[in-house]
């Protein structure tokens, strides 16, 4: 008995432990099942689902895979090869004190000076860069064409009947509305429809948006009362609610609700009386898309600066503050924050550079000497070397994407899209400067390259070129902190998660307000697209110079993709449509990427004294710069202009399926500031969540929830059902 009580004791431990660990591995897999679900959805129906933006974004990372694959093979094949069977590196170690690890031997810097071995990475250059651009222009005509085949065959869109017009000159006789009517009949007299002024209505939502926080206050002390009707809850009126006397918070609110909602009244009809509060600026909207497309454009006025004209955007896609901005003081705006933006640019590589050379071996042994024996210590000094400096940029790069939505926003643009794709550019333009290059420059090598900053500007291709293979170490560690880590927690949903807790705990009251801090948003442009652009430049760079950085290029795409989709299917809300009308600002910073990687190999190989073949590669940035603008010369226009021909044709389809349509209906109030949308309860979100999806669903969508596509965007308010009769009406 006990022989056999003790072969049955493996069985029981066996047992004891599947009641704290979950032993079942096939259940490990099964979590993996999300994989192949999220790439069954084909691209048509991805479109249906969640709009053409996002199946578009998709599309850059399977563009990333599409050049670096081949690449990777190729370099791998050839180059490495070419570079591991010199031994520069350990001829260099003979006569001075170089430090070079094992990437390095696989590396350009591992060839001699001089050598004839360079045609080969001159020759691969010019492969890299033919393939490249060959996968650029095959994806822009695709784009290109996705674009035109979804504006043509997608459902009547409100925003292909309208017109934004701006800059309306001022009349002593007549108002701003009867001023547009006159012109539009007068000079488009078979297409004009209707109009919507413009108003100055910022104070009155801000006045809204406080009413409603006040409201959310006190349905939370209504619910507290409620549970415990033994005592009324209190509060304090000082600063943050605690300092000051204490008062009933019940009666407090509900007489701050009423004062607010008397001030609300007063500045409604001060809104809709003042001539002052109307801006010189209309949405037009017309009875055909050939009428819209004719007035968008073309020039309206012999004076260039007047009744400028522009396709509007979406509802959902209007930043209704900006409206309010006059436009004559858009170019002063823009100014202002492209000067601090340079300065923010320049000054920002300073605490980059300073603390990522605290963040080397030498930096923390200089400041600490008593932690010498401790880092010296084989694993603490490669997590230092290798890991530190890139957490610790990143660590700095947390807010840049707020700082730079603030600055776009201040520049005044009018839609939700263009603010993000300014502050995509400006995003791109700093990881540029002070991620790629700042952090060649800064750190470990810096003080090796003194003697190279010190020289004149057009020896800057040469310091970057022979920075280039030194940071190849510090950019590999920073894929794998920046992009693998980062996908992790993309599919973890870490960030909102933290979010949620922290709302959940500081400022959740209300059933409402959970369920706001519950919401995903959305993908969020402006932050995703420049990492993989960055990523882009790290591989054209690296490509030729440090072949074995590729892999994890590869790898990083590879799950990007996977993941993305299936937040994209089933987690992020779809904010707008702008029909993929970023994808030329995409094209254009590739480029820049390929030329950047074309001037670092010719700097870099300057300096290994290979005259007779570093001339051959001059020609490659001016072929790639060629071939950027045929590209922008043969496709950008799809992305700026709506073909007449396409317009007439849709019209005709139109008018033979449907000739009873109430077109004036359905655009009267599809463009009226969403503060006039009605009453401001708190039903009313949720009253126009309903509305959209049973009268204008722009993207159909499999989603059951009401929160998610199509979703009114928070900042624009989104399509607005009602409207005081006066600006119905247009006879303000």
């Amino acid at each position: 008995m006990v022989s056999e009580g003790r072969k049955r004791q493996p069985f029981a431990l066996w047992g004891a432990c599947s009641q704290v660990v979950n032993l079942d591995f096939r259940s490990y897999i099964r979590f993996l099942n999300w994989m192949p679900e999220a790439l069954k959805m084909p691209e048509p129906e991805l479109i249906d689902h969640a709009g053409l933006d996002y199946a578009v974004y998709l599309r850059i990372y399977l563009m990333g895979l599409k050049i670096f694959v081949p690449i990777t093979f190729l370099a791998l094949a050839i180059l490495v090869p070419v570079n591991y069977t010199n031994n520069a590196l350990e001829a260099v170690k003979m006569v001075a004190d170089v430090t070079a690890s094992d990437i390095d031997k696989l590396s350009i810097s591992n060839i001699p000076l001089k050598s004839r071995r360079f045609w080969t990475h001159i020759v691969m250059a010019y492969a890299f860069t033919f393939w490249t651009c060959y996968v650029l222009l095959r994806e822009y005509e695709k784009v290109a064409s996705m674009r035109l085949q979804f504006l043509s065959l997608e459902r009547r869109r409100l925003d292909q009947f309208t017109v934004l017009v701006r800059n309306v000159p001022p009349d002593p006789d007549e108002t701003v509305s009867e001023l547009l009517e006159h012109f539009f009949l007068v000079n488009h007299p078979d297409h004009y429809l209707t109009h919507q002024v413009v108003c100055n209505a910022n104070k009155l939502a801000s006045l809204v948006k406080k009413k409603k926080k006040k409201q959310n206050w006190l349905d939370y002390y209504q619910l507290k009362y409620s549970r415990n009707q033994s005592q009324r809850p209190q509060m304090k009126t000082g600063f943050l609610g605690h300092f000051g006397g204490k008062v009933d918070a019940i009666d407090h609110h509900i007489s701050e609700i009423e004062e607010l909602s008397k001030e609300i009244e007063e500045e409604r009809t001060r809104v809709l009386k003042d001539p002052k509060s109307i801006m010189p600026a209309a949405f037009v909207s017309f009875k055909t898309r050939w009428g819209a497309a004719v007035c968008a454009q073309t020039q309206q006025s012999r004076n260039p600066t007047l009744w400028l004209t522009e396709w509007a955007p979406e509802p959902r896609d209007v930043y209704w503050q900006n409206l309010a901005i006059p436009y004559m003081s858009l170019k002063v705006r823009r100014l202002i924050i492209g000067v601090a933006f340079l300065l923010l640019t320049f000054f920002f590589i300073i605490p980059i550079a300073s603390v990522q050379a605290l963040a080397s071996i030498e930096g923390i042994e200089k400041r600490a000497p008593f932690l010498k024996s401790v880092i010296e210590i084989k694993f603490i000094k490669s997590v230092i070397q290798g890991f530190l400096p890139g957490i610790v940029l990143k660590l700095f790069l947390i807010f840049l994407p707020t700082i730079l939505m603030i600055m776009s926003k201040f520049e005044g643009f009018i839609s939700l899209s263009s603010l993000e794709r300014r502050s995509a550019t400006r995003n791109y333009i700093f990881l540029v400067i002070n991620v790629f290059l700042g952090s060649i420059l800064t750190g470990a090598a810096f003080e090796q390259l003194n003697s190279f900053i010190k020289q004149s500007a057009n020896e800057i291709p040469k310091t970057i070129g022979v920075a280039v293979p030194m940071k190849a170490t510090f950019f590999i560690t920073y894929i794998m902190v920046d992009g693998w880590a980062g996908i992790a927690g993309e599919v973890l949903m870490l960030k909102p998660l933290i979010f949620y807790h922290l709302k959940n705990f500081l400022l959740v009251k209300t059933e409402k307000d959970r369920e706001e801090a519950m919401d995903p948003g959305g993908l969020g442009f402006h932050t995703g697209e420049p990492r993989i652009q960055l990523y882009f430049l790290l591989g054209l760079v690296y490509a030729t110079v440090t072949p074995v950085l590729l892999p994890f290029i590869i790898i990083f795409f590879a799950f990007a993709y996977l993941v993305f989709r299936h937040q994209i299917i089933n987690v992020y809300n779809h904010e707008y449509e702008s029909g993929a009308a970023f994808w030329p600002d995409v094209h254009g910073r590739i480029i820049t990427g390929l030329v950047i990687s074309q001037l670092a190999l010719m700097g870099l190989l300057s300096t290994k004294e290979a005259a007779q073949s570093t001339p051959f590669l001059i020609a490659l940035p001016v072929l790639t710069i060629w071939f950027h603008r045929f590209c922008n010369g043969r496709h950008k226009s799809a992305f700026v202009k709506y073909p007449l021909q396409e317009a007439m044709m849709k019209d005709t389809l139109e008018r033979a399926r449907d000739p009873n349509f109430n077109l004036k209906a359905y655009l009267h109030s599809a463009y009226v500031h969403p503060i006039f949308k009605g009453d401001d309860d708190d039903d009313d979100e949720d009253d126009l969540s309903v509305e959209m999806e049973t009268e204008s669903v722009l993207v159909p969508t499999k989603r059951q929830s009401q929160r998610n596509t199509p979703v009114p965007s928070k900042i624009s308010g989104g399509y607005s059902p009602s409207l005081p009769e006066a600006i119905k009406n247009g006879e303000l």
